[in-house]
C-alpha cells in the first residue's frame, strides 16, 4: 500500500497537487503515553459511572406525595407488611436492573475504546490515504483529447489509478465504517446513561417509600423501649463474651427473654406446621402470619436470596487461612437492600466481632439463618419477619475485616450462613432457581 501510494505523490504537476502529508494536521504521541491515555479515560469514565447512580436525591415535593400515600395506608400489620415486601421487591428488580445497565454501559465503553485504538493504529496509513484523495480531488488527472503531451500522463496517471484505487477505497470504507461505528456507540451509550439515571431515580423514590413505611410498622411496634433497651444491651454483652457463633446462639436462646421467646414460638410453629407439604408454597401470601406457614426444611429450593449481586464465594470452599467457608458470601451494590431470606424470629440484631452489623434468625427446627456485613439492620429482637421483608442496608464499601471472608474485595459483601443444630450447612439447596438458571438446565 506505501509504495502504490509513493507511486501516485510522484506523478508530475498536471497529474497531481504538490502539497505534502505534513499539512494534514495529526498527533504522534509515543505508545506508553496511549496506552497512559487510555488508562485514564477508562478510570475517567468508571467515575462518570458511578456518578451517573449516586447521590439521586428526590424532590421535596415528591417525598412529601409519598410521605402522604403511606399515612393514607390502613395501619394494620397485614396492610404494612404487604406494602413493605411489595416495595422492598421493586428495589431489589430496579438494583438489578442498575447492574445490568453498569454492565452494558462499561462493555460499550470498552468498544468505544477500541474503535479508537483502531483508528490511532491506523492514523499513518489514512494520512496518506486522505492526503492522496485531497490531491485528487484538487489536481484530476489531464484531459486525453487535450494535446498529444498530454496522454502520456493520462495514461500513467491511469494506471497508478488502477493500482492504488482498490486499496485506497478499502481504508476509506474501513475508515467509515469506524466513524460510523463510534457514532452508533456514542447514541447506544447516551441512552444506556439516561435508563441508568431514570432507574436510579426510581430507585430512590422506592428507597424513600421504603423508609417511611418501616418507621410506621416501628410506631406499630408494641414492645416498650425500655425492656427493649435493656435485652439489646445484654445481648451486646452475650456478644463480647461469645467464643464462636454457636455459643453466642445458645446464649441468647437461654438467656435473653425475647430470644427464649422466639425459640419457644418457633418449637410451636415447628409442631404445627409438621407434615405440611411445600407444594404451592409462596413465601409472599399472608403478609398478616405471625408463624412460618410451613417447616423451613419443607422450604428447600424456594426461598428468595436476600440480596441482588453475584456470589464472591459459595460455601465449602477454601479460605486464605487454611480451612474451608461456613457460608456464602455475596457482592452487592452499595447500600443494597437486603430482605429476609426465610420466615423466623430475630435472636440476635447487632455487632459481632468481624462480621459487622449481624441478624440472626431463628427459623425452626434446630435451624437459624445468619446475614453479616450490613450497615443497617432494620428488624428489631424478638420481631418475627416474613420471607422477602428488608431487614437491613448494605454500606458504601465493605465492612468486614479480611478474617471473616478473606476476598480482598471493596464492594460490600453480605456474608449468608445457615446453621442446623448449631453446625454450618449449605444453603445452596434452599435458594429458588431464577429463570436464567432454569434456562441452562
Amino acid at each position: 500500500m506505501g509504495s502504490l501510494l509513493a507511486g501516485a505523490l510522484a506523478l508530475p504537476p498536471q497529474a497531481f497537487a504538490t502539497e505534502s502529508i505534513d499539512e494534514i494536521p495529526q498527533t504522534q504521541p509515543a505508545a506508553a503515553g496511549e496506552a497512559s491515555a487510555a488508562a485514564a479515560a477508562k478510570k475517567a469514565r468508571e467515575e462518570e459511572l458511578a456518578a451517573l447512580s449516586r447521590d439521586i436525591e428526590i424532590s421535596t415535593d415528591r417525598q412529601a406525595a409519598i410521605a402522604r400515600e403511606i399515612r393514607s395506608l390502613d395501619r394494620d400489620r397485614e396492610t404494612l407488611n404487604a406494602r413493605i415486601i411489595s416495595t422492598s421487591d421493586t428495589i431489589q428488580s430496579l438494583e438489578n436492573e442498575l447492574t445490568d445497565t453498569e454492565r452494558r454501559l462499561r462493555s460499550l465503553g470498552e468498544n468505544e475504546d477500541a474503535v479508537r485504538q483502531s483508528l490511532i493504529a491506523r492514523r499513518d496509513i489514512l494520512a496518506e490515504v486522505l492526503a492522496a484523495l485531497q490531491r485528487l480531488g484538487r489536481r484530476p488527472p489531464p484531459a486525453l483529447a487535450v494535446r498529444p503531451s498530454d496522454a502520456l500522463s493520462a495514461v500513467r496517471s491511469a494506471i497508478l489509478l488502477n493500482a492504488v484505487m482498490p486499496e485506497l477505497k478499502v481504508e476509506t470504507e474501513a475508515l467509515a465504517a469506524d466513524l460510523e461505528e463510534l457514532h452508533r456507540l456514542g447514541s447506544v451509550i447516551a441512552g444506556e446513561k439516561d435508563r441508568l439515571r431514570g432507574d436510579a431515580m426510581r430507585l430512590a423514590e422506592e428507597k424513600s417509600r421504603l423508609e417511611l413505611l418501616l418507621s410506621a410498622k416501628r410506631q406499630e411496634h408494641q414492645k416498650s423501649v425500655r425492656d427493649l433497651e435493656a435485652e439489646k444491651q445484654r445481648a451486646a454483652e452475650l456478644a463480647e463474651q461469645a467464643g464462636s457463633l454457636q455459643e453466642l446462639i445458645a446464649n441468647l436462646e437461654t438467656e435473653i427473654e425475647s430470644a427464649r421467646e422466639a425459640a419457644e414460638k418457633s418449637r410451636q410453629a415447628s409442631l404445627e406446621t409438621r407434615g405440611k407439604s411445600s407444594r404451592g408454597f409462596d413465601p409472599f401470601s399472608d403478609p398478616g402470619r405471625l408463624a412460618p406457614v410451613i417447616p423451613f426444611q419443607e422450604a428447600r429450593g424456594q426461598l428468595p436470596q436476600p440480596v441482588a449481586g453475584t456470589l464472591l464465594k459459595d460455601f465449602g470452599e477454601e479460605d486464605d487461612f487454611g480451612g474451608v467457608t461456613e457460608g456464602q458470601s455475596i457482592a452487592t451494590r452499595p447500600g443494597s437492600n437486603v430482605t429476609s431470606p426465610a420466615d423466623g424470629w430475630v435472636v440476635y440484631s447487632g455487632p459481632f466481632r468481624s462480621f459487622g452489623q449481624l441478624l440472626i434468625l431463628n427459623t425452626g427446627d434446630g435451624y437459624h439463618v445468619l446475614l453479616a456485613g450490613m450497615d443497617r439492620i432494620d428488624a428489631e429482637l424478638g420481631q418475627f419477619v416474613l420471607t422477602g421483608e428488608p431487614v437491613g442496608v448494605m454500606g458504601a464499601t465493605q465492612w468486614a475485616s479480611a478474617s471473616t471472608f478473606g476476598l480482598g474485595s471493596t464492594q460490600p459483601i453480605l456474608y449468608v450462613e445457615f446453621r442446623k443444630d448449631g453446625r454450618a450447612i449449605d444453603p445452596t439447596p434452599w435458594w429458588a432457581r431464577s429463570e436464567e438458571e432454569k434456562a441452562r438446565g
